[in-house]
């Protein structure tokens, strides 16, 4: 299906695309684009059998999802994952272990640091809808959104500290972008799980939901979605050239290059070789 003209695209109340793949003789969906009622684009992880993990397919749905929301009938892309127990769980190991030297890691981590600058300076509001557990990169993904929003009870952290490495999606560099420099270094360094309302308090999170995610997302979405295009683009720009005048996309490279040589240490790899394993007993 080509994403390419999307007005030529003709669904009855929403547009909605999707990438499958095969899984034990059955078709499943790795990711939902749904174009709303409301305008705005919503993207969803479809794969909560591994806890909405990304991996290659879900990469080129995000990228699907950015060029899509640059339309001009579009006026937010909002970004959450199937069920109620995670939004994301960062990159999928049980496709990434096979990347094993720095060379082999970089172009996956610098592929996906692409998309969330493309998604950071998206001139649309972006607002991550955290429907479940957030972990490493799935934390990187909505750092690099304008908004959170997190279903109470939730959990999130930027664990690749106990990964042996760290984040390697740009999502240390656009963290520091939005919150004071202790509360970034404390999440980065301590690597540990927070729960929501920690979150909202030192300012990573905005809202905390009970009801349905979506009736929660449209309301806090209800008023910049009656604001002009145009105006709401302006105002996007205040802050995109803000992160181009500071270098924030060579400080990003840095980062993913620092993560390439993090990752083929044999501490990473005792890291991934216990999780696979832990996986397989499980199943």
């Amino acid at each position: 299906m080509c994403f390419c003209r999307f007005n030529n695209l003709i669904f009855h109340t929403y547009y909605q695309f999707s990438h499958k793949y095969k899984k034990k003789g059955r078709e499943a969906l790795t990711y939902k684009i749904e174009k709303r009622d409301q305008p705005y684009l919503l993207f969803t992880i479809n794969r909560s059998e591994k806890r909405n993990a990304i991996n290659y397919e879900v990469m080129e749905g995000l990228l699907e999802a950015i060029e899509l929301a640059e339309n001009s009938d579009i006026k937010a892309l909002v970004i959450t994952g199937t069920g109620n127990h995670a939004f994301c769980s960062g990159g999928d190991l049980s496709v990434f272990h096979l990347l094993q030297t720095k060379e082999e890691a970089y172009p996956m981590l610098s592929k996906m640091s692409h998309i969330l600058y493309a998604l950071l300076t998206l001139s649309k509001p972006t607002l991550a809808l955290i429907n479940g557990t957030a972990i490493g990169g799935g934390c990187e993904l909505a750092a690099a959104c304008d908004f959170r929003l997190a279903r109470s009870g939730i959990k999130a952290g930027f664990v690749q500290g106990k990964q042996a490495i760290t984040t390697g999606w740009g999502g240390g560099s656009i963290l520091a972008e939005k919150l004071p420099a202790p509360s970034t270094m404390k999440l980065l360094m301590e690597a540990e799980l927070q729960t929501a309302e920690y979150l909202q308090e030192i300012g990573f999170i905005d809202s905390i939901f009970n009801q349905e995610p979506l009736k929660a997302c449209e309301t806090f979405l209800e008023k910049i979605l009656t604001t002009d295009t145009m105006v709401i683009q302006a105002y996007k720009r205040i802050w995109i050239r803000k992160w181009e005048e500071t270098n924030l996309r060579e400080r990003i490279e840095k980062e993913v290059l620092n993560c390439s040589s993090l990752w083929e240490r044999e501490a990473h790899h005792a890291y991934v070789k216990a999780f696979i394993q832990k996986k397989e007993n499980k199943d």
